[in-house]
């Protein structure tokens, strides 16, 4: 009976948790001034999304919507529902990221997941599409449309990947669990680095500088760092900051004098990863690798640990992050406010891949994606990305000259806006109590449309997309063996083998007819000066023909190209058959080695009577190139090549070429001597 209760549901109010959704919308229409408060357009889900953001902003829901039709164009009218939402959003957002430590608040949290909530069914329409009483989940689209409005969060370049790392376990929808967990995991990497902004490493450099701590490593005794330099290895410990990266080598009660290792400036560094191991040798693949001019040879900083390399791959990530951001500054020259932000998206990137390395220990993650100028080296349109970042800088910084300022509400804030709120502030803000009065940009989402950057990453997404399913191609045909692998290339040059063969018919005039009509029509387009036409036509041939196959192919399978399989091979046949293809090869080289050496005998007067003959031979030749035009010599090389073996030149083109092959075997090679390596050089 008890069972039949509840699959009736008449226990569903004790046994189901009920959202907070439904209790402010039972309240809301308690409420006497429900009317004031409540917009017909919207859902009852978008309706508490903006009543929150009224209160927030304190005011009402309907002055947020007067603002609204008074701030936006006709075309973000257009859909009225879902861009008054995000405008309520970003103006909520923007105002409450300036408290600080609103990471650890819940409320904040909550509110920020249901505006995705609300993005995914903002209309009135859409109400059925939410169930208020479920445990609610938000897609990629939403993810991707609020999270970057607060640039901690995420970022709109890296936002789709931040979203699979996040829903990697719940079938690509997020749920508030895991996102909350994330916030969490957020706020601790925040409080560690302001930890480490205000303790005393590199506290002579960083005042300086004016530099700031990202990460330390090294310092616990079960996850050291070791520094290789040549043949010397020295424990320590690792410091990245937000502009080099120092190691200070661990003494007995203390440690060294810190090494800078510059990432700010273009000194041609080179990070990468790096094999390591004992004497010398390249065993185990846990190291990174620097090298610059500013230094006599490379740094190997080696992060040893039992299993894996993901402490490596983690240093490897950010310390490019950090070297790419400055070759983003120095490339594109982008100075004060603009080179700050930029640094800022750099930070905030970094703390966003420690608090996923927090939450995330055991599934594996690709850090490079998770940063946004790693992740602009690797895509194929990265550097249109860079590009246009590059001119919202520029735009940005004329409208700072021009005393402009982009609208409040239709963007959200910046990166570093968001970077002084949480209490690191820089040098073009320092001098103001206010980040707003610094004369801080705007962020890169924008209400209603696409922003340039939105538009750019999802090109280069596309174009990445395209060169994945290619690529999977490319994997799929490459086959094993070096007679298969010819095999296939003799099948795939089959068509320009046949042309080939075509044309040596010609040549050797095995058909004359064909032959002389051959050399009529190419002797009068010689002598007519229509060589580049008849070029320009043969590309035209094939563009048209790739045009009809498109056309008359489109929606059909490609048609596979069967190739026969040579006959396997053993182990013994194998060997054999790479000891036959070196040793052709080593004759090819000889022959080759050869040639050169007759040359040199004949341009050192080695035999002089055949040197006497090719200095004619070439005076007569730069004569002719001299008094000819080129169109008559080109002429006159033609008709005496393609000549040679017709019917009536054939007995002496033969002759000949049997005097000229036995006058270059009477040539004589140029002598070579071979001197062997001394043993007192070798021990030297």
């Amino acid at each position: 009976m008890l069972e039949a209760l509840i699959r009736e549901g008449s226990f569903k109010w004790l046994l189901s948790k009920r959202s907070s959704f439904a209790e402010e919308v039972e309240e809301l229409q308690r409420s006497p001034s429900a009317g004031r408060n409540w917009i017909p357009e919207l859902s009852p889900v978008a309706n508490i999304v903006v009543r929150r953001c009224s209160k927030i902003l304190e005011t009402s829901s309907n002055e947020l919507l007067e603002s609204f039709n008074a701030e936006a164009s006709d075309s973000v009218k257009s859909q009225h529902a879902r861009n008054f939402l995000e405008y309520c959003c970003f103006k909520a957002l923007a105002l409450s990221t300036r408290v600080m430590g609103h990471l650890a608040d819940k409320k904040f949290r909550r509110l920020t997941f249901d505006m995705m909530v609300a993005w995914e069914a903002p209309a009135s329409a859409s109400e059925c599409l939410v169930n208020l009483d479920d445990d609610l989940s938000v897609g990629v689209e939403a993810f991707s449309r609020i999270a970057p409005a607060v640039p901690i969060i995420a970022n709109v370049i890296i936002c789709e990947n931040l979203f699979n790392v996040l829903t990697i376990s719940t079938d690509g929808r997020l749920h508030f669990s895991v996102y909350d967990k994330y916030l969490n995991g957020l706020e601790r990497v925040i409080k560690r680095m302001k930890s480490q902004s205000e303790s005393s490493l590199l506290s002579a450099v960083r005042r300086s500088r004016g530099e700031k701590i990202l990460e330390v490593d090294g310092t616990v005794t079960t996850q050291p760092v070791l520094e290789h330099v040549g043949v010397s290895t020295w424990p320590g410990r690792l410091i990245l900051t937000d502009h080099a990266l120092y190691f200070e080598a661990l003494k007995v009660v203390s440690y060294d004098k810190p090494k800078r290792y510059d990432l700010s400036n273009d000194l041609k560094q080179i990070v990468k990863p790096e094999l390591t191991g004992p004497w010398g040798t390249r065993l185990f693949d846990k190291a990174v690798l620097y090298k610059s001019i500013s230094i006599s040879e490379p740094v190997v900083i080696e992060f040893p640990e039992l299993k894996g390399h993901t402490r490596r791959d983690y240093w490897l990530a950010i310390i490019r992050e950090i070297l790419y951001v400055h070759k983003f500054i120095n490339k594109y020259r982008v100075t004060g406010v603009e080179k700050d932000d930029a640094l800022s998206k750099a930070i905030l990137g970094i703390l966003r891949v420690q608090a996923i390395q927090e939450i995330s220990s055991s599934n594996p993650v690709q850090f490079e994606s998770l940063l946004m100028f790693n992740l602009c080296e690797q895509l194929p349109g990265g550097y249109f990305i860079l590009e246009t970042l590059a001119k919202m800088s520029k735009s940005r910084e004329l409208d700072r000259g021009n005393n402009l300022v982009a609208g409040g509400g239709m963007y959200s804030i910046s990166a570093l806006a968001m970077v002084s709120n949480l209490g690191f502030v820089f040098d073009s803000c320092s001098s103001s109590s206010n980040p707003s009065e610094a004369g801080l940009l705007v962020g890169e989402v924008v209400v209603g449309e696409m922003s340039l950057l939105e538009k750019a990453v999802k090109e280069s997404r596309d174009d990445y997309k395209r060169v994945v399913l290619a690529q999977e191609t490319v994997a799929g045909v490459k086959v094993d063996g070096i007679d298969t692998n010819l095999a296939v290339m003799k099948e795939l040059l089959l068509p320009v083998l046949e042309v080939g063969k075509g044309l040596l018919s010609l040549v050797y005039w095995d058909d004359p007819p064909k032959s002389l009509m051959f050399c009529l029509i190419f002797t009068f387009i010689i002598f007519r000066g229509w060589v580049g036409y008849a070029l320009a036509l043969m590309v035209l041939f094939f563009a048209i023909f790739m045009v009809l196959t498109r056309f008359f192919n489109q929606g059909r399978p490609v048609d596979e190209i069967k190739i026969i399989a040579p006959p396997p091979m053993n182990t013994m046949e194998q060997l054999l058959a790479v000891q036959n293809a070196v040793s052709q090869f080593e004759q090819l080289i000889q022959d080759g080695n050869i040639i050169l050496l007759k040359f040199r005998a004949l341009l050192l007067s080695v035999f002089p009577q055949a040197s006497e003959k090719v200095a004619a031979s070439l005076l007569l030749t730069a004569l002719m190139v001299a008094l000819l035009p080129g169109k008559y010599m080109f002429l006159l090389i033609f008709l005496e090549i393609f000549t040679w073996y017709s019917p009536a030149r054939k007995a002496s083109t033969e002759r000949w070429m049997r005097r000229l092959r036995e006058w270059w075997f009477s040539i004589p090679a140029a002598p070579v001597v071979l001197e062997r390596e001394k043993e007192d050089k070798k021990k030297k």
